[in-house]
């Protein structure tokens, strides 16, 4: 399907578009062409486009792989692979449309840092097999896995790029091009045997272990028959750093022999691997169907709908459709796949969060954090005054919202705003508010915080905190916003329950507006 570019002139410098995207910046260059940062117009999401040269492509003979390996890579959808949501073709480039990491490459990280700590190296090593597996799984052989054609997202996730178009030219003739580096060769690459099964990239995977731990390479000389003598010997050195588990691992993977090499569900079932494995790298038959099915989200049908002008039915019709080229399925998988970093973004945010109990944080017990919630974020005070262990709460009173903590947050300062309350910030996601009562001159006072419920969920907690001493201190010594002097209290503090319920429903009346 072909689509023409257009090409505006502004008051600067000219606009390219190549159908629905606006080109920007170069990202980088490659073999065949470049690869540029695009924009939807409509959706306004980020994307990567890779510009790969028709006669670049033509002069090595490659176009049918290209195009066999392309319809492959639209049908992969795994949160460790690079995405390719589009192919449009010119006269005389052809334009993929991939997913925008921001990170760089997992390359420019080991250089930076040198050799990793173990645990963030399992983190890494953990999200690229899952993502391997993930390929050999729909028969699809990388062939060229190294650090440079692993990418990193803005939360430092793995996302495994290049596929098979590098390799998949080569066709194992390794020494006969400059767009593969034999340091991640499996022995049978390097001696011609032309083997190219999943046994290769497990190699690959053992040598990129290798540098995450230790920050240099298994095999390495500048004198390439020297580097290959090296790696059909299959001897490296090990650090003693190294624990005896891992070290096991790495002589499993980097076996001579691929007979005798481990497979990717060895290395699954290792245990250096297993330790603090995430769930959903593996998930079972059943939810990868689920995954894998067209469950329709209908926040992203109406975003569709609102940005096209289209009715709920011709996106269904879309999705349903299987083609490639529609713009309504193509908007809604950039609307998912952006609304999922949005999500990992937010879970990155937990650990700003602070553990929730019947006291001001400085007293919270770290290590027993409430059930809703995961390990709080360290807090100076919190290191100095562990306390006793303090009783958790078992009922909230509160609302759930599935937007971004920051978010909620900026809609509960506007609510209290719209109310005249009063506030001091405690955290981000913990502020104490009072309003005055004008028929008792006396202050309703209540603390909010947001508490992580699960991965996308966030709880709004009420607290009353009318007649707490330790509250009455703090207040003395840190006064509010836009607080005036308290009056002088004319009769005993009392529990103002129907003043603080009162106080909480004119906030959530006011956050539904």
């Amino acid at each position: 399907m072909a689509e023409k570019v257009v090409i505006t002139s502004g008051s600067n410098q000219p606009i390219v578009k190549i159908g629905h995207y606006t080109l920007g910046a170069t990202l980088g260059v490659g073999t065949f062409g470049k690869v540029k940062i695009g924009e939807h117009q409509l959706t306004k999401h980020k994307v990567a486009v890779k510009i790969l040269n028709r006669q670049k492509i033509k002069s090595l003979d490659v176009v049918g792989k290209i195009r066999r390996e392309i319809q492959n890579l639209k049908l992969f959808r795994h949160p460790h692979i690079i995405k390719l949501y589009q192919v449009i073709s010119t006269p005389t480039d052809i334009f993929m449309i991939m997913e925008y990491v921001s990170g760089g490459e997992l390359f420019d990280y080991i250089v930076k840092r040198g050799k990793l700590q173990e645990h963030e190296a399992r983190r890494f090593f953990q999200q690229i097999i899952s993502g391997v597996d993930y390929c050999h799984r729909h028969m699809i052989v990388h062939r060229d896995l190294k650090p440079e054609n692993l990418l990193l997202d803005h939360n430092m996730h793995v996302k495994i790029a290049d596929f098979g178009l590098s390799n998949m030219m080569m066709d194992g003739e390794f020494l006969r091009t400059s767009c593969g580096s034999p340091n991640y060769a499996a022995p049978e690459v390097i001696s011609g045997k032309l083997y190219a099964g999943p046994e290769v990239d497990v190699w690959s995977c053992g040598v990129i272990l290798y540098a995450l731990l230790c920050g240099t390479l298994p095999f390495d000389d500048e004198h390439v028959p020297t580097l290959f003598r090296k790696i059909k010997s299959g001897i490296f050195p090990i650090p003693e750093y190294l624990n005896k588990s891992v070290v096991s691992l790495l002589c499993m993977m980097l076996q001579v022999d691929p007979m005798k090499r481990a497979t990717i569900e060895d290395v699954k079932k290792h245990e250096w691997f297993q330790k603090d494995l995430p769930g959903y790298l593996f998930p079972s038959p059943v939810e990868q169907v689920i995954t894998d099915s067209s469950v329709i989200d209908t926040e992203a049908i109406s975003e569709v709908c609102d940005k096209f002008g289209v009715k709920e039915h011709e996106v269904h019709n879309a999705l349903l459709s299987g083609d490639p080229h529609d713009q309504l399925a193509i908007a809604y998988h950039l609307i998912i796949d952006n609304k999922r970093i949005a999500d990992e973004a937010a879970k990155a945010e937990i650990k700003d969060f602070y553990v929730a109990s019947n006291s001001p944080p400085a007293a919270a017990e770290p290590s027993r954090p409430h059930p809703e919630r995961i390990a709080p974020h360290p807090h100076p005070q919190q290191d100095k005054a562990r306390g006793t262990p303090v009783k958790r709460a078992k009922w909230h009173l509160g609302i759930r919202s599935q937007s971004k903590p920051n978010d909620i947050m900026l809609e509960v300062f506007r609510a209290m705003k719209a109310l005249d309350y009063e506030w001091k910030v405690i955290n981000p996601y913990h502020v104490r508010v009072r309003t005055l009562n004008k028929m008792t001159e006396k202050y309703v006072k209540m603390s909010l915080q947001l508490y992580q419920v699960d991965y996308k969920s966030y709880l709004l907690d009420f607290k009353s905190l009318s007649g707490e001493k330790e509250d009455m201190e703090e207040e003395a010594a840190s006064p509010m916003v836009a607080a005036p002097p308290p009056p002088p209290p004319t009769a005993p503090q009392g529990h103002h329950t129907m003043e603080f319920f009162e106080m909480c429903a004119a906030l959530i009346i006011q956050l539904a507006r």
